[in-house]
């Protein structure tokens, strides 16, 4: 991790590497009898990377050491969080490296996530990469005793109630996650896999459907629209719509429900599968279309389409008392763009509140 480079692309390392970090350190302390103040940890993306080491200590039976993690420039709730190992010898399994989840890591409650439920929210890559260090660290030590290693996180519960963990059905503490053990700068890398686990999730429910906001306000709507369906149901999907809808065939769902607002509907219903603001602009051309399907005059239809905002569409449109018909037209063209994509699978339909969260239109 390069401290010197300019601020907002610093890497850092994750929750799962600075677990593996911890536990390499502490099993190297049952090994000699000294936890060291720094140790090299292997990635899974094979890096090998140092890391600091606080608080080691060993009493010959059992070792502990901690590692501070450093998130880079990721605005991660879980950035500082101290990512702790307590090791100890298994006198009786030889080979064996057993893998336990301690205070503020989260325990899985609901299937669908790939983990075994009542087990440790430890993702398998980073259950993989923590058992390769320790089995590094113990060497040949392992043909007479196995190892067992409890990752912690003293401050995880709190941090877990930033997270949509509890809506996942993992309760208790934070998720150990990563696959290549790198942290990229206000990386969507985490964000993305944790649309796919809520899809997944809501895949397991016996409704079958999932609800797929663009962020909280629209969330928010589509909850009190849909009180029947359970909130783990719901997945705020922000920006990601190609994973959420490529998640939500794979799991099977019966009916994808889409809330939005009229800038982000817009971009899905122009094609844009990922509609960040920078990825694409607004299609106001689109817009003005449909406007002068339903009738709004050739200048009003000419202002929408020199605007550089979908909202300003919306605003005209409701001067001209069209509000509910040109975002119901909206939502109908949404669900004509997805349905050349995913032409068969699942029922679609599109909720539509405005900026206030007050409902405007659906379709079907």
């Amino acid at each position: 991790m390069d401290k010197e480079a300019p601020r907002g692309t610093r890497t850092g390392f994750t929750t799962g590497a600075c677990s593996a970090a911890a536990a390499r350190a502490a099993v190297i302390g049952l090994v000699t009898g000294q936890v060291p103040d720094s140790v090299e940890c292997q990635l899974p993306n094979g890096d090998l990377v140092r890391f600091a080491v606080r608080d080691g200590r060993c009493d010959g039976s059992s070792a502990h050491a901690m590692v501070i993690k450093d998130a880079g420039d990721d605005p991660d709730c879980t950035d500082k969080a101290h990512l702790t190992a307590d090791v100890r010898w298994l006198a009786k399994q030889p080979g064996q490296v057993r893998l336990a989840g301690g205070v503020g890591v989260g325990r899985v409650t609901m299937p669908g996530l790939g983990l075994e439920v009542g087990g440790p929210a430890i993702n398998p890559v980073p259950r993989r990469n923590i058992e390769a260090n320790a089995r590094l660290a113990a060497g040949s030590m392992l043909e007479e005793a196995g190892v067992e290693v409890t990752i912690s996180v003293p401050q995880g519960e709190v941090m877990a109630k930033k997270t949509t963990n509890a809506r996942l059905g993992i309760l208790g503490g934070i998720s150990i996650l990563g696959t290549t053990g790198i942290v990229k700068p206000y990386s969507t890398a985490a964000y993305r896999a944790s649309v796919v686990q809520g899809v997944q999730v809501a895949g397991t429910l016996p409704q079958g459907v999932v609800v797929l906001t663009t962020g909280g306000r629209t969330e928010k709507f589509v909850m009190q629209e849909l009180p029947h369906l359970p909130e783990a149901a719901f997945v705020q999907m922000g920006d990601f719509l190609r994973y959420a809808m490529s998640a939500a065939v794979k799991a099977g769902l019966k009916q994808v429900v889409i809330g939005g607002m009229v800038g982000k509907l817009t971009k899905i219903a122009q094609g844009e599968t990922i509609t960040h603001a920078g990825r694409a602009d607004v299609d106001t051309g689109l817009l003005a279309d449909l406007a002068a399907e339903l009738g709004a005059p050739v200048d009003i239809c000419a202002d929408i389409r020199a605007a550089k905002t979908a909202r300003y569409a919306g605003e005209r449109m409701d001067e001209l008392g069209l509000c509910t018909e040109f975002h119901t037209t909206l939502a109908q063209r949404v669900v004509q763009t997805l349905r050349r994509t995913y032409p068969d699978p699942f029922d679609i339909q599109v909720l539509v509140c405005d900026f206030d969260g007050h409902k405007v239109a659906q379709y079907p």
